[in-house]
């Protein structure tokens, strides 16, 4: 014990020594490093065995020892090295140096959310446009962006900026020639007394009318072409100019079914063997038949089922909505909204039941 007495004694002496040629200043700012290194272990007692100093340390370090001289640093009981305190000034200087140097808008600003709705607009609604095509369209509309701005926009929506999209889909041909395109299709069922019942039915692709022609228990040859000859007259007497017929291959259809269209200027166009994606329309047609009325009404013969088949046909054409027509009927176009406030809180609606109660057709009363 005294031996180890004695060696403090002389080694702060010593240090006592080490003082005096030091100004008051470095005294000062000795203290108050020693001082912040004794808060930091205070601060990180029981926590880890490694000192960690927090960023707010580092500052407040660096610009302390920054003022001193080298050989002052190298004598001070630190918990770090010099060069480490050198390390963290210069890390200051740096960060404030880019902070004076950054610039007010950094990058170029994003784009106008309107402008990427419309650029992905346009590639929808022309597939077989690329990002140059695009581009193009935008200047003629006065919207001034880059070409790669419209590549950048195509490329974070998952789409080729130089597309593979230019191979038209069936829907895609089925949407542009609606016009000139009509659907027909047999629709099989069966009535209480257990006859089968053959319906041949055809549905324009642009107004969505549909059109019953018939229904037998013998779909023949004779009886097939006769319906289509009603149907070119009447195709005549409405003014429609359809161009194409798409029907599947079935065998109800004679060849001379064919012949009778195509003098009347209508082309057979057939669908590939069980695909029916290729007659989408027509078979969406037979599906809401099947749904809301062949599976929801007992049909007891064939005159039970012409009568049901013209109630459904007129309620299609005249009343039911169509998502495809902006929820209008076919042949009833949709009526102007309300608008004024007394009319929305006095609604008056009345119902018109048909096939006693499977279809219902509601109106306001006049």
């Amino acid at each position: 014990m005294l031996l180890r007495l004695a060696y403090l004694t002389v080694t702060n002496a010593f240090a006592a020594l080490r003082l005096l040629p030091m100004s008051d200043r470095d005294k000062d700012v000795e203290i108050l490093v020693l001082r912040h290194q004794i808060s930091v272990l205070e601060r990180q007692l029981g926590a880890d065995t490694r000192v960690r100093f927090a960023p707010e340390d580092r500052a407040l370090l660096a610009a302390l020892l920054t003022s001193l001289p080298r050989e002052v640093l190298c004598r001070l009981r630190l918990l770090i090295r010099p060069d480490t305190v050198l390390r963290w000034h210069r890390d200051l200087m740096k960060r404030r140096h880019a902070r004076a140097c950054r610039p007010k808008r950094p990058g170029r600003p994003p784009t106008v959310q309107s402008i990427r709705a419309l650029v992905l607009r346009l590639v929808r609604e022309n597939p077989g446009w690329g990002y140059r095509r695009v581009h193009g369209e935008l200047t003629t509309l006065g919207i001034k962006v880059a070409p790669s701005t419209v590549w950048e926009i195509l490329k974070q929506a998952g789409l080729d900026p130089a597309p593979e999209r230019a191979s038209t889909t069936w829907a895609g041909f089925l949407r542009s020639q609606a016009d000139a395109l009509l659907a027909a299709d047999f629709i099989e069922t069966i009535t209480l007394n257990g006859q089968r019942q053959y319906i041949l039915v055809v549905i324009e692709h642009a107004t969505r009318r549909v059109r019953v022609l018939g229904t037998t228990a013998h779909p023949s040859a004779s009886w097939v072409t006769q319906a289509i000859k009603n149907l070119v007259m009447d195709l005549d007497d409405a003014g429609c100019r359809a161009r194409f017929l798409i029907r599947d291959r079935d065998g109800k259809f004679p060849a001379l079914m064919d012949a009778i269209l195509a003098e009347a200027g209508i082309k057979t166009v057939l669908t590939g063997i069980r695909m029916p994606r290729m007659n989408s329309i027509m078979e969406r047609w037979v599906r809401s038949c099947r749904h809301e009325l062949l599976d929801r009404c007992l049909i007891w013969n064939e005159r039970h089922l012409r009568h049901a088949l013209r109630e459904y046909e007129r309620f299609y054409n005249q009343h039911r909505a169509h998502q495809a027509l902006n929820q209008s009927a076919p042949l009833r176009p949709a009526p102007d909204p309300i608008t004024a406030p007394k009319r929305i809180t006095d609604l008056n609606i009345c119902r018109r039941a048909r096939l006693g109660g499977v279809l219902h057709e509601y109106s306001h009363a006049a």
